[in-house]
């Protein structure tokens, strides 16, 4: 019998001997169809998938959430009972110390490593306060935590956190103002108070010029610069530091005369002060 190439030219060698292969082998041809509704079975598993992962890493961020305010809740019940300790020598919280205790009371690690923005430097108590009349600590930190979900901008979430505490000075006197008193900021050896913890007399802007531009140069309020009395004994060095608004400029950057320590207090405790310029208006 003659092979089906030659009883039929239609039919080549390769083609028969793919036929007795597969008989051989017992393999049969098989043809796949695909329906509608298979289809659109696969795309609606496609989206569910990705969705379920979105739901859990947000499940996760909330989680992480609640962890920074219970860590924060924390670190202000120990900043708040060192400034309590305090009261009686110093009736006055100065808001870098109380961030300061909370940082490390949390952790500067794990502040860098969380959700908060800018990490550690992203705790701040300006609004916090200690009442000379009562001896009640007013600790408020805000704080924003950015929450990165994917495909999402989510803009960073302002939180804030409160507490109050009384200092260990005795006993609790009436006070005199309410609770709805506004907080005012102070220098130890400033004449105003200042309503913007930010402002511009508060914060230093420290500049290093050259000795020999001193004479020609005016602070903010137009006055000239003089030396000062801690620093500058005699010569003044090749570069000097000085600020925008101070009258004195200094040869070392750690003189005293450039640091300055900050006061939150009620407005009706700052007697015998007056408004800043400023800021005060």
């Amino acid at each position: 019998m003659l092979p089906p190439s030659r009883q039929n030219p239609k039919y080549s060698i390769s083609s028969y001997h793919r036929k007795i292969t597969q008989r051989f082998l017992g393999i049969k041809r098989t043809s796949f169809r695909f329906s509608g509704k298979r289809g659109s079975v696969t795309i609606e598993a496609a989206l569910a998938v990705p969705l379920f992962f979105f739901a859990v890493l947000t499940l996760f961020y909330m989680i992480e959430v609640m962890s920074i305010r219970t860590s924060i809740r924390s670190g202000m019940q120990y900043a708040a009972k060192e400034a309590a300790e305090a009261v009686y020598i110093k009736p006055m919280v100065t808001p870098g110390s109380l961030e300061a205790d909370i940082v490390a009371a949390i952790g500067g690690d794990r502040l860098e490593r969380s959700i908060v923005v800018n990490g550690s430097s992203g705790i701040h108590c300006q609004k916090s306060r200690m009442s000379a009349a009562t001896g009640i600590l007013e600790l408020r930190v805000s704080y924003q935590v950015k929450l990165p979900l994917p495909v999402f901008a989510v803009p960073p979430v302002r939180m804030e956190e409160s507490l109050r505490m009384k200092g260990w000075n005795g006993y609790a006197r009436s006070g005199f103002q309410g609770q709805d008193d506004e907080t005012v900021y102070v220098t130890e050896t400033g004449m105003v108070y200042h309503k913007d913890y930010h402002c511009n007399y508060l914060e230093l802007s420290i500049h290093m010029v050259s000795s020999g531009e001193i004479s020609g140069l005016r602070n903010e309020s137009q006055g000239k610069y003089y030396p000062c009395e801690t620093c500058v004994r005699g010569e003044a060095d090749s570069h000097v530091y000085i600020t925008d608004y101070g009258d004195k400029y200094h040869n070392s950057l750690g003189c005293s005369g450039l640091k300055r320590t900050i006061y939150a207090i009620p407005l009706s405790e700052a007697v015998g002060k007056g408004a800043c310029s400023k800021c005060s208006r």
